[in-house]
């Protein structure tokens, strides 16, 4: 009796020293990535979002991982729910997670997690003292854009946009692009057009059916298309590939590695905002400067513009838009956020035609 005692103590110590042992060595990760939808590497707005958060974890020795909520594009509110709680199970102190789309988890979420952080990038204030937003000016790279290809030489210009012309964001890039052209066009005394759609954008993704329209438009005559939706950037790249001339303005990273094609790019500060929401964090100044609260980030803040380390434009100098920032940087000029529901009104020198 005493010998099975004795064995069936052992087996249990065993059995708990197998079970400290994989308690022990069970990865965890303090800093989370809860995607929008499409790819993580989207070429865009996800990706520069991660690169944020990649940079910061590896040159602080944090551990991080990135969570892409279930069923891709057509990812649910459950979906990322689902996807910000396995981010908390695997031990995240904070949850950065971009896109407008994330407002109803985040809340659910938050709420329930107080003690859990939450980085809202291109959101706002939810009201909850654990949640912080940064919000971009993305009307100023819009703008920068559209008058740098016009001042380039285009007249006949294209904006693809994804949300379905439901995402704030997107649509501030847009109408942006419509100020920053008819500013330029009334500058060199040209009329330019403008073909503007969000047919094809819902979700953000690559369809033939959107390939198949940019196509068109650059057999009709258009000459450079604003991509302005994560992976819909391959849809236009693809029909841009079947015309010489035919050329791309990226968005929210610079996407000039893409192709040759890609004249510019109208980007926002997303790794470097990251990183300083981050910073602030681990530096303990939740309290003090980020909780309940959104960074409106700008040019003043350099969070938006053109990238000029990989220059492409030859007519419209860097010097030129060097001036150009500055006077936008300093308010002289400062292009229209509120988009208006009829974008094509109000403008002398730019016709804007709206493919729904």
């Amino acid at each position: 009796m005493k010998r099975i005692i004795g064995i069936t103590l052992a087996i249990l110590m065993v059995v708990g020293l197998v079970a400290v042992f994989a308690s022990c060595s069970e990865k965890t990760y303090e800093i989370a990535l809860v995607t929008d939808v499409g790819q993580l590497m989207d070429k865009g707005f996800n990706q520069g979002t991660w690169e944020g958060v990649e940079a910061y974890a590896k040159a602080n020795n944090k551990t991080y991982k990135y969570y892409q909520p279930a069923n891709g594009s057509e990812a649910t509110d459950n979906d990322r729910i689902a996807a910000m709680k396995q981010a908390i199970t695997n031990g995240a102190k904070i949850i950065v997670s971009p896109g407008f789309l994330q407002a109803t988890a985040m809340e659910a979420v938050a709420t329930e997690n107080p003690d859990v952080k939450f980085v809202f990038v291109d959101g706002w204030a939810l009201g909850l003292d654990n949640v912080t937003a940064i919000v971009y000016k993305e009307q100023e790279s819009g703008y920068l854009a559209g008058y740098a290809a016009v001042m380039e030489g285009f007249t006949k210009l294209g904006f693809t946009g994804g949300g379905g012309g439901s995402n704030p964001a997107v649509n501030r890039f847009g109408y942006g692009f419509i100020q920053g052209a008819d500013a330029a066009a009334a500058e060199k005394g040209v009329k330019v057009d403008i073909r503007y759609s969000f047919k094809y954008g819902e979700t953000f993704s690559a369809s033939t059916e959107l390939q198949t329209q940019i196509a068109g438009w650059y057999a009709d005559g258009t000459e450079v298309v604003f991509a302005c939706g994560g992976s819909m950037f391959s849809s236009v790249l693809s029909a841009a590939s079947e015309y010489e001339n035919a050329r791309i303005i990226g968005v929210d990273v610079d996407q000039s590695g893409e192709s040759e094609k890609v004249i510019t790019s109208a980007v926002k500060g997303l790794s470097a905002s990251v990183q300083k929401v981050l910073g602030q964090f681990y530096e303990g100044k939740w309290d003090t400067d980020l909780k309940d609260s959104a960074q409106n980030l700008g040019a003043a803040e350099d969070s938006t513009g053109l990238p000029t380390e990989t220059w492409r434009l030859k007519n419209f100098t860097v010097e030129q838009y060097e001036e150009l920032l500055g006077k936008i940087k300093s308010g002289e000029i400062v292009p229209e956020s509120e988009v208006p529901e009829d974008v094509t009104a109000g403008f002398d020198n730019v016709t804007v035609t709206v493919e729904k």
